[in-house]
């Protein structure tokens, strides 16, 4: 199975803006990119502070004449086994981008994947049989000599998805869901004849 490389003049013929302008969308990119690793972020690292460790509350000893410093609680940070103070507490690490800058972004890393010829044309991507090698052996006939590759169709059959769900060096996404960063992820990018139609509707909202 061959693929060809989809050009300038293959993205014009599907009606496929590209920004050939180096300096525009770069920081919609970096913005966008932030924002989608910073939603994954979990966000639930948390300390106790003095008022949640389980100790009592009871002063340790009294105020004056022991000749010791005073006391207030067993919890206090200053103890060994007290709680922590100025601690990481649960926070939500999200960011909010404009869907202007996402369009933009998008377009950006797109149009910028094809004009470095990373982007392979591809009529289909199937593989017969739920098989790990024979997708192996599909991507890398398309796609010879790359080390990690993007495969974007419009859906996927579930014997393409069971034989691709444990190459760590490729990805399936389909033409509605691919992100910015998705597509400066990888070396080589295969997308099918009706992914790119998709694509070009996406593009043209």
């Amino acid at each position: 199975m061959s693929a060809n490389i989809f050009t300038a003049e293959d993205a014009e013929k599907a009606k496929i803006s590209l920004i050939s302008d180096e300096q525009k969308g770069n920081q919609a990119v970096h913005d966008a990119v932030v924002a989608l690793q910073a939603a994954r972020r979990s966000g639930t690292a948390k300390s106790k502070t003095k008022g949640e460790v389980a100790l009592s509350g009871r002063k340790p000893w009294r105020q004056k004449g022991t000749g010791r410093a005073r006391a207030g609680y067993a919890s206090s940070p200053v103890w060994v086994g007290g709680g922590t103070a100025h601690g990481p507490r649960p926070r939500d690490y999200s960011k909010n981008v404009p869907k202007s800058v996402r369009r933009l972004a998008f377009r950006k890393a797109f149009s910028a994947r094809i004009l470095e010829g990373d982007v392979l044309l591809l009529k289909e991507f199937t593989v017969v049989e739920p098989k790990t090698k024979q997708f192996v052996s599909l991507v890398s006939e398309v796609n010879e000599g790359a080390r990690k590759t993007l495969i974007i169709g419009q859906s996927f059959d579930e014997n393409t998805y069971k034989a691709a769900r444990n190459v760590q060096t490729a990805l399936l996404v389909t033409a509605s869901d691919v992100n910015t960063e998705q597509l400066l992820a990888f070396d080589k990018i295969i997308v099918t004849q009706a992914a790119i139609e998709a694509l070009s509707e996406r593009l043209s909202k």
